[in-house]
């Protein structure tokens, strides 16, 4: 994993605005601490910040080679699951090899099927390739959106960017928000659309697009989308597809010339994965698989089960570690360590975020980093099977808006009559999902149950997942650190998407498919074990660091919230004697009392730090 960003201008001689680019690249050092590059020509400028996961001495970046006469350059972010086949296909057709980079495959293939080259990729990725003899540029992005790649537009030039960050270093691009990228802020929240970068003028490529910069302007298209079938097999059949594919998944993607862990939360998804993983390292003697958890100073003393938390981790931790005969590291994080990270949580994300739920991986991914340098993760199982509540509750299935919005009328009470009005809060939302739904592949035939259901999961896999991608990556890049995640690999996503939902919710239980193709893999209390968010802190003080601290900067006079937030509601409610007992709807869940006010934390400081300016 890497961070890359570069810089077209047909009218500007980049080749002398290397102070600008260094910045451009010095704005994305956590996502590659191990060695950085510049590459630069005339008309195109090309940077990149190296993680070194694979071929530490052949894989230096960007990279240049010449095929067929002509020179191309590429600068690349992500990780090949398939370089073996994809290796063995290019030699065939006369390509010669130097390194065993995966960057050096891309760039063949590239040279060998032109635009149509990510079709033949499978992995997590975010790249752009110049190609000199054209003067164009082409970069492209990942099916699922698993990397990050975001651009601007600037008179004659494109501007591009791992993260938002890199291309705010750049001066022609301002921090300046439009009512759509605050209503992206505060009514889509933490979520985006997709392509939307909240800055104006700043977009994102989506996931299974690629794009073409030259001199006659730029062109986007999709490479890949989801398509919708009929599902010939049969249950037993099924299952087995999917154990074959899930199990593939994770052997592909513990390749690595850097120490591999895995993040074990105890629950299904992320027990799946390790478990999968110990038997690989046993069958090919790698030594003891090291696994990660998350807690909380105090959560012993504090907890109490809820609907969306039935029970705590660490007794499961504890359970699938001795199974595993893993190397287990627990992190704890304290209150005050936990409210402190908020704000470099923030500026991970470039955006206000999920508070405490990003904060806390922010802090998670530290500690791991300090013992492996790749990480397998459980995420995005929910999206692909059918995890949430949404899938089973029939009022929420019934929503005839995001299952994550649909209480937005109880949130935008916090935030002033005159911003709700701009944004047009509730209509913005339904203009979304409107859209979201126009986009869905419908199957012709399908009972109007089945049908709705395939909405919840397109609007799942294209919407609320790339929150979690988004977070995943922003996070554990911080600190260097490279998050894989099986569950996103293409195939299996698009194989389970043309399953019916009476054979994802088999055995009346949420993500029952999944349970039964790994009932080889774990224990059975293992295996059925009810859904479990990522753990959040219930000790009260959390409530009170966060509470006092989003009141002082409310109180502010120079507070840039005090032109958004509805000041008196938020006095009012923060004066309530039971707020450790209420819970608010925030995000399609009951959002603690604690996330609110974090979520001002975060808000106040990214209108400070990053300058932002509403137009």
């Amino acid at each position: 994993m890497c961070g890359i960003a570069g810089w077209i201008d047909w009218e500007k001689p980049v080749s002398r605005e290397r102070s600008v680019l260094k910045e451009m690249n010095q704005a994305m050092a956590c996502r590659g601490p191990d060695d950085e590059g510049i590459w630069l020509s005339k008309h195109a400028a090309l940077v990149h910040r190296r993680l070194v996961v694979i071929d530490p001495e052949g894989g230096a970046q960007p990279m240049v080679r010449r095929y067929g006469g002509r020179t191309y350059v590429i600068t690349y972010n992500g990780e090949l699951y398939n370089m073996p086949e994809l290796r063995r296909e290019l030699e065939t057709r006369g390509h010669v090899l130097t390194s065993r980079s995966d960057t050096e495959l891309i760039l063949a293939a590239y040279a060998e099927w032109g635009v149509d080259c990510p079709r033949h990729l499978n992995g997590i990725f975010a790249f752009a390739i110049w190609d000199d003899a054209s003067q164009s540029l082409y970069a492209a992005r990942d099916r699922i959106g698993v990397k990050p790649l975001f651009f601007a537009r600037r008179g004659d030039g494109l501007i591009f960017g791992s993260e938002l960050k890199a291309i705010l270093a750049h001066p022609a691009v301002r921090p300046e928000v439009d009512e759509e990228g605050l209503a992206e802020v505060l009514a889509m929240g933490p979520g985006r659309t997709p392509g939307h970068g909240v800055f104006r003028g700043v977009e994102e490529l989506r996931p299974g697009f690629w794009l073409r910069f030259d001199r006659n302007g730029l062109q986007i298209q999709s490479y890949w989308k989801l398509v919708s079938h009929a599902h010939p097999e049969d249950l037993d059949t099924t299952v087995e597809r999917v154990r074959e594919l899930f199990q593939d998944s994770v052997r592909r993607q513990l390749v690595s010339d850097v120490p591999v862990g895995a993040m074990l939360s105890g629950g299904l998804d992320s027990s799946s994965i390790s478990a999968t993983m110990a038997k690989v390292f046993e069958e090919e003697g790698k030594g003891p698989l090291h696994t990660f958890s998350v807690d909380y100073a105090g959560n012993e003393e504090y907890f109490r089960p809820n609907e969306f938390q039935p029970n705590s981790d660490a007794p499961w931790v504890r359970r699938m570690a001795e199974h595993l005969g893993s190397v287990h590291h627990t992190v704890i994080i304290d209150t005050e360590e936990l409210a402190s990270a908020l704000i470099p949580a923030m500026r991970a994300r470039d955006l206000p975020g999920m508070t405490d739920v990003d904060s806390s991986l922010y802090l998670f991914s530290r500690e791991i980093k300090k013992e492996v340098t790749v990480i397998l993760s459980g995420e995005c199982a929910d999206e692909v099977f059918g995890g949430y509540p949404w899938f089973h509750r029939e009022e929420l299935i019934r929503a005839e808006t995001f299952p994550w919005s649909r209480l937005i009328r109880d949130r935008i009470r916090f935030f002033s009559p005159e911003v709700v009005s701009r944004i047009r809060a509730e209509e913005y939302v339904a203009d979304r999902y409107r859209e979201a739904l126009e986009e869905v592949p419908r199957l012709p035939g399908e009972t109007p149950r089945e049908a709705r259901m395939r909405e919840l999961f397109y609007l799942c896999l294209t919407r609320w997942m790339p929150v979690l991608l988004d977070r995943k990556d922003r996070m554990s890049m911080a600190f260097g650190l490279e998050v894989r995640v099986p569950f996103c690999d293409h195939r299996l996503v698009e194989y389970v998407w043309n399953v019916p939902w009476s054979m994802k919710s088999c055995d009346g239980r949420e993500k029952g498919l999944l349970r039964r193709a790994v009932s080889d893999l774990l224990p059975e209390d293992v295996r059925m074990r009810r859904k479990s968010p990522f753990p959040k802190t219930h000790n009260p003080a959390y409530l009170e660091a966060v509470r006092s601290e989003a009141l002082r900067r409310i109180e502010d006079p120079a507070s840039p919230l005090r032109d958004i937030l509805h000041v008196e509601e938020i006095r009012r409610f923060a004066d309530r004697r039971d707020l450790g007992e209420l819970h608010l709807p925030w995000f399609g869940q009951l959002m603690n009392v604690p996330q609110l006010f974090a979520y001002f934390i975060q808000l106040d400081a990214w209108m400070r730090e990053y300058g932002v300016v509403i137009r």
